[in-house]
């Protein structure tokens, strides 16, 4: 299920042609250069694969997180791919779980060789 919903995810932003991923935050350092960016943007976390078990693109489980208060919260349902939402008040913290098919900004990173 995690590599349909990343596949159709690559489809979407044509990453596989490009070579690129949705962003993955490895510090608090990015972190702060995406909310310095002042959007709401998808990041390359996701549940769908298992609720509560949240995995980056790259297949790799999330270790360090910056959710908001209360956050991942599931509400409603169908919360599986995460943001970075700014009505979220902490300066730093301000991940939102969200339904995957919302219409929101993308972030991409590619790897150099």
């Amino acid at each position: 299920m995690y590599q349909e919903v990343r596949g159709l995810l690559s489809n979407m932003l044509k990453t596989d042609m490009l070579k690129t991923n949705l962003v993955i935050i490895n510090n608090q350092e990015e972190q702060k250069f995406l909310i310095s960016l002042n959007i709401r943007t998808w990041i390359g976390l996701s549940d769908i694969e298992t609720e509560g078990t949240w995995r980056w693109v790259d297949g790799t489980p999330l270790t360090t997180a910056y959710w908001g208060e209360k956050e991942p919260n599931n509400a409603g349902g169908g919360e599986d791919c995460a943001e970075i939402y700014h009505c979220i008040t902490d300066p730093v913290n301000k991940w939102n779980d969200n339904s995957c098919t919302s219409q929101l900004n993308w972030i991409c990173e590619q790897t150099i060789d």
